[in-house]
């Protein structure tokens, strides 16, 4: 029996994105202040269904920017039509069509780090993809509970043209 708590280290499917304008709430972030992550979220969970041009039900947790030394930006935000009339304390950006592979997340986000280890650590290597120069992000649904061990979501990380 395998060990619930050890993340699958394989896509479950691969994908080509189109562009998909996001807009939200975000911040900069390290690998040591990534635990604020969560009150990030609290703070746009009511604006969540009352987005102007909000386009599904689907929220995403956008990271870009990265600098290299673990410092990256990050957007929790939903898909909108465009970017006019929004909160101005909103971030917003546009993914532009990449090649994705997407993995699933089971259970609440305390092992979220684990799961993005593997992908990473032991998965991109072996895998004979090359990681793109663009946004990753974690795609999440409406019924998503970050407490739930039954919960699902999604990261999709951005690959090179093959």
């Amino acid at each position: 029996m395998s060990d619930p708590i050890q993340p699958a280290v394989r896509p479950v499917r691969f994908e080509e994105g189109s562009d998909l304008l996001i807009a939200g709430l975000g911040g900069r972030f390290k690998q040591s202040t990534v635990s604020a992550i969560p009150q990030l979220w609290q703070r746009f969970k009511p604006h969540i269904g009352h987005v102007k041009g909000q386009r599904s039900d689907f929220t995403y947790g956008v990271c870009c920017n990265a600098d290299g030394k673990g410092n990256f930006d990050y957007i929790a935000g939903v898909q909108v039509a465009d970017f006019e009339m929004l909160p101005t304390d909103f971030q917003h950006l546009k993914l532009k069509p990449q090649r994705y592979a997407v993995f699933e997340h089971h259970g609440s986000l305390d092992n979220l780090k684990d799961t993005f280890q593997a992908i990473w650590h032991d998965w991109l290597p072996t895998s004979g993809e090359r990681a793109a120069q663009a946004p990753e992000f974690e795609r999440y649904g409406k019924d998503f509970n970050p407490l739930d061990s039954r919960s699902v979501m999604e990261i999709w990380l951005p690959l090179e043209p093959r």
